[in-house]
């Protein structure tokens, strides 16, 4: 069988990394990045472009034989430090921006990616959304007023870095409905916490804590779901429509997001569990039961 050509953008960012052991075992790689990203294997090759240009003749190239296209790229606001998220920072503040043209130039990447797999004959769209696309229920699921969100909850955030990945999938699904010409498969992965979870520096904020296990993915649980996001045969929904949002998170008992249509639609299954492999630490750290916010 054919390997498939993967296009990958954001070649060189912290998600991307996670991915590539995986893509460069089973695919042909096309790695894309404002800056030149290095090739991981001979099968891979490198392409510097900047994906807000909307001049496309500038990268079609890139896009041109590729069976499926996984945007990881994110532009950020050079102007805030790289040490705490962009969605939490004082915006308000002198030399604070809003950050509204910076998470549009965001959504005129996806835009721009997603008309070239409609021209291009592209099979399908992964993008790598953010749980902060409905983290306006986490007040109410700290509360108590609420259990669990669901991937077809409505996407709502109280910040600009939420809705510019709200309006990816708003985006993403007027391109898989047809309106265009061919519907355009693509997928949404809300990305919890693909990272380890410190105890130590948690342990006077419970909350915080807590709320990271449940939306911890590790690497392996991570490299799963984008290979099945590419590889699934069929993403319709249940209205025929070649599009789906999942949770990107692991098997974890605190989870409150939930992973049912993953599991459905590709067969996700992931194998780790956050309360397994942070047991020492919230042990020692976490002495509130189960998952009582």
């Amino acid at each position: 069988m054919a390997r498939r050509r993967v296009l990958l953008t954001g070649a060189g960012g912290y998600v991307a990394r996670q991915l590539l052991p995986a893509f460069e075992e089973r695919y042909d790689l096309v790695l894309l990045d404002a800056s030149r990203p290095e090739s991981p294997a001979p099968n891979a090759e490198s392409i510097e472009a900047d994906l807000t240009d909307p001049d496309l003749s500038s990268y079609r190239r890139a896009f041109q034989g590729a069976d499926t296209i996984v945007h990881t790229a994110h532009r950020w606001d050079g102007q805030m430090a790289d040490s705490a998220p962009p969605q939490w920072k004082p915006r308000a503040s002198p030399g604070h921006p809003d950050g509204y043209y910076v998470e549009r130039s965001n959504i005129d990447m996806v835009f721009h990616l997603l008309k070239l797999a409609l021209e291009e004959g592209i099979r399908r769209v992964v993008v790598t959304s953010s749980n902060h696309a409905a983290d306006w229920y986490e007040a109410k699921l700290h509360a108590g007023r609420m259990d669990m969100v669901q991937p077809d909850s409505y996407p709502l955030s109280d910040n600009l870095y939420g809705w510019a990945k709200a309006c990816y999938e708003h985006l993403g699904f007027v391109f898989a409905s047809g309106h265009f010409g061919r519907p355009v498969e693509n997928l949404h992965i809300r990305i919890g916490a693909p990272r380890p979870i410190f105890g130590e520096g948690l342990k006077d904020d419970p909350v915080t804590y807590r709320r990271d296990l449940g939306a911890y993915i590790s690497q392996r649980d991570l490299q799963q779901l984008y290979v099945r996001s590419i590889e699934a045969p069929d993403i319709r929904n249940e209205d025929g429509i070649p599009f789906q949002v999942f949770y990107g998170i692991s098997n974890n008992t605190r989870a409150y997001w939930s992973l049912v249509n993953a599991r459905r639609v590709i067969g996700y299954a992931p194998k780790d569990d956050s309360e397994q492999v942070f047991a020492e630490d919230i042990a020692r750290y976490l002495h509130a039961p189960g998952r009582t916010f």
